[in-house]
């Protein structure tokens, strides 16, 4: 049996699974900010698991992070959102916590892998809509990280001069229209329901604001798969992440608005961007079972 953890900035979620990429069970915690304590919760998640599995797991452990992630050397860098300070030894801190090797990648590479395994892909761009917004490559079978572990951190493209400063330091990122935590900004929920759901919701009982404020989230995200598309070319873009969560409506808002956004274009309708959108599955936490499969034995 396998192990991953999908650490994010507002949940860590740990899963078993065999080798075949079966989930056999799961814990999910909130996460902390600051490294240590991130650790120290990760370590419980491991805990749990491994007594939930009667410790059958294997000796490594895959664990999927925001930010750049120096996979060699198991460091992290940029995890703006989880407050972990740069240079982070995560895989050694958690090793050193559970008593065994700790793969560590970015949590969208970790994703990218999950999908690809649930879809049968090996040539894709897996877009993670959560609390921040980052692709992830699978290439010909291969995950493209970059010379600096860079590859597909397009939320922190400057696209509007006159946007909101982001996370990163920079002003008007596309992480800032097109993520959860923008949709967020722009349809808050009271209810306790996810910002997403609401939206979504409310524009299929025909609120005028809600459809306004989906279709206008909806051709940012469109604008990110554009971007990857137009870079890399893969066979399909897979959208993920927690806003994913509100099911096909998504991809359906996402296609109409790309095929809006080729209508005065030959080139991009050759394209045909939206035939090539996928959703990820709904009833497997991929990222987490794509870190699994991180510490597959090879």
């Amino acid at each position: 049996m396998l192990m991953g953890l999908d650490i994010g900035a507002t949940k860590i979620l740990g899963v078993v699974a065999s080798a075949q990429g079966e989930v056999l069970g799961s814990v999910r915690v909130a996460s902390p900010s600051g490294g240590d304590q991130v650790v120290a919760a990760a370590a419980d998640v491991v805990a749990e698991l491994r007594a939930a599995a009667g410790d059958r797991t294997t000796g490594v452990i895959g664990v999927g992070i925001p930010g750049l992630v120096d996979v060699a050397h198991g460091t992290v860098r940029h995890a703006v959102n989880l407050g972990v300070a740069d240079g982070y030894p995560f895989s050694a801190r958690l090793g050193a916590a559970v008593g065994t090797a700790v793969v560590l990648d970015n949590d969208a590479n970790a994703a990218a892998l999950g999908a690809a395994a649930l879809l049968g892909l090996d040539d894709l761009g897996y877009l993670s809509l959560g609390t921040g917004l980052a692709a992830a490559l699978v290439l010909e079978g291969r995950l493209r990280r970059g010379a600096q572990n860079a590859a597909g951190e397009i939320g922190h493209i400057p696209v509007d001069p006159a946007g909101p400063r982001c996370e990163c330091g920079q002003v008007g990122c596309l992480e800032t229209m097109a993520s959860g935590s923008a949709l967020a900004a722009l349809w808050p929920s009271g209810s306790g329901q996810p910002a997403g759901q609401a939206l979504f919701d409310a524009a299929a009982a025909g609120d005028a604001d809600a459809v306004a404020v989906r279709d206008r989230f909806a051709a940012r995200v469109a604008d990110a798969v554009r971007l990857v598309a137009l870079t890399v070319d893969p066979a399909v873009v897979v959208l993920g992440g927690g806003v994913a969560q509100v099911g096909d409506r998504l991809r359906v808002a996402v296609a109409h608005a790309l095929a809006e956004q080729a209508a005065a274009s030959p080139f991009l309708r050759s394209l045909d961007l939206p035939g090539r959108l996928r959703l990820a599955p709904l009833d497997v936490p991929v990222a987490a079972l794509g870190a699994a499969l991180l510490g597959k034995p090879s």
